[in-house]
């Protein structure tokens, strides 16, 4: 039996014929619809059109003023069109594309919406084989208070400190979300049934994926008495020769072969919050150890180390 191949973003036509329109602005939206467009559908952009005086092209997207390397990536495989939806003209461009969309993604809050005439229950009647995936800042009533990926984030406990995040971890969670709810929507709308060929509506709340991701800290995984917090002594960044050393020794086996090839033997002894361990890795001895192990060797030494040992490890400027 001839086996699969797996996708790659050149092959992949999973959403072949399928098509798109998006009027989300900034960096959710656009970033699902990249992820949609690498899935082979055909995706367009509507945009308001950009301030007087501007070039002409000139992308009206935040993120094409402040980001314009990034607004290029997010929209490498995706038509941009432009218009003034407060305008009649923009209203009748607009309902022209919809005629022939099969979804339809937004970023605007739900006021937003209803002044531009895409409130759901307005677009549903027009057109009923449209789905809708609207992505907001919070779920339900929330959907009106401004907030950002900082705010969710912070919301959740994920910032720490007066240090940002090191990336936008709301705003890429949310933009996987909308691309899986425009998927359960194609799915829903093909399905056997009485509701089938009519479109659904989801919404994707910015503050409900930054709670998913908060999953393993609520779960106690990543509080500095989890195994992924800090407890385990394979499982953390080091200081060494020239750099850091980011360790993720985790299963029994690897840290068997960690602490074998730095030379170590750990004794058993008091753990984390007072319990023996069996694993000598929770031992803070062992933790000492490996420091004091990898502070002795390069950045090269080790990438050398992690290619003959088969070690999860990744060296790391300062």
């Amino acid at each position: 039996m001839s086996q699969g191949k797996p996708l790659s973003q050149a092959t992949d036509k999973t959403l072949s014929g399928v098509r798109i329109l998006s009027v989300a602005l900034n960096l959710p939206g656009p970033a699902a619809l990249m992820r949609l467009a690498d899935m082979g559908a055909k995706c367009t952009k509507l945009e308001p059109l950009p301030p007087k005086g501007s070039p002409r092209g000139s992308p009206a997207d935040p993120m094409g003023l402040y980001a314009p390397h990034a607004y290029h990536h997010l929209h490498a495989k995706v038509k941009v069109v432009q218009a003034d939806l407060k305008s009649a003209k923009g209203q009748a461009q607009l309902a022209k594309l919809l005629a022939s969309t099969d979804v339809l993604l937004t970023s605007f809050r739900p006021s937003a919406l209803k002044k531009l005439g895409m409130a759901w229950p307005d677009l549903h009647a027009q057109f009923p084989g449209l789905n809708m995936v609207s992505i907001v800042g919070s779920p339900g009533a929330g959907a009106e208070i401004p907030g950002h990926d900082l705010t969710y984030l912070a919301a959740n406990g994920l910032v720490g400190g007066l240090t940002l995040p090191a990336t936008l971890f709301a705003d890429m969670a949310g933009s996987l979300q909308a691309s899986e709810a425009v998927l359960k929507a194609l799915w829903l709308r093909a399905k056997p049934g009485r509701s089938q060929g009519k479109g659904v509506f989801h919404e994707v709340a910015l503050e409900d994926a930054a709670a998913y991701l908060a999953l393993p800290r609520q779960w106690g995984l990543t509080a500095p008495k989890g195994s992924v917090g800090g407890a385990h002594a394979g499982y953390q960044v080091y200081a060494c020769a020239n750099g850091r050393v980011a360790v993720a020794a985790l299963e029994p086996h690897f840290a068997a072969k960690l602490l074998e090839v730095a030379g170590l033997t750990a004794k058993p002894g008091k753990g984390v919050a007072g319990v023996t361990p069996r694993d000598p890795m929770l031992l803070p001895a062992t933790r000492a150890k490996l420091a004091a192990y990898f502070a002795g060797l390069t950045r090269k030494q080790l990438d050398g180390l992690a290619s003959r040992h088969d070690l999860p490890l990744v060296s790391l400027p300062t």
